[in-house]
């Protein structure tokens, strides 16, 4: 039997820090979260994913994707992990979104809701205040909230991904 998801959504405390608000099983009806509005047009001719440029959708846009977090190399000095960091949000046009990096070069938030789907490995997803590890089948509520992604395991950890544009906070 596979074992069953586990549904992580984060919020903000009164001091706008990020956290985890919820942390445990999906709802009885199988729904990790709900909007109430995002109309997409399903008459659009081509391959959108290769309209995809930034690392945010545009305004009342989503985009899916998967990103691959490989193994934390701990042997490469922090000056050299914050100069990469910051050279992979500058191509994805999102230094913008970078947040308070002294805990981790790549904290960073977006003006979205994602929906995320860790499909293998583990990884360890840090807020402001706290981390919680995951693994395959979770599934996370990012809420705009400052967080990076972190592996400490061996194996590449795969996530799977929609952000959806959201009012900004």
């Amino acid at each position: 039997m596979p074992r069953e998801s586990r549904r992580v959504v984060t919020g903000h405390d009164a001091d706008g820090k990020s956290i985890v608000i919820i942390d445990g099983p999906p709802t009885p009806s199988g729904a990790f979260w709900f909007t109430e509005a995002a109309p997409a047009d399903n008459g659009m001719v081509g391959d959108a994913a290769q309209l995809v440029r930034k690392l945010e959708p545009p305004t009342g846009g989503t985009i899916f994707r998967y990103a691959v977090i490989p193994p934390e190399d701990t042997s490469v000095p922090a000056e050299e992990r914050e100069r990469t960091t910051a050279r992979l949000f500058a191509q994805m046009d999102a230094t913008h979104c970078r947040t308070d990096t002294s805990r981790h070069p790549g904290m960073h938030k977006t003006r979205t809701v994602d929906y995320v789907v860790l499909l293998s490995g583990e990884v360890t997803m840090l807020l402001d205040k706290g981390e919680v590890n995951l693994k395959p089948f979770d599934v996370v509520v990012q809420r705009g909230t400052s967080h990076a992604w972190v592996n400490k395991g061996k194996e590449p950890a795969v996530l799977a991904a929609v952000l959806v544009d959201a009012k900004p906070l």
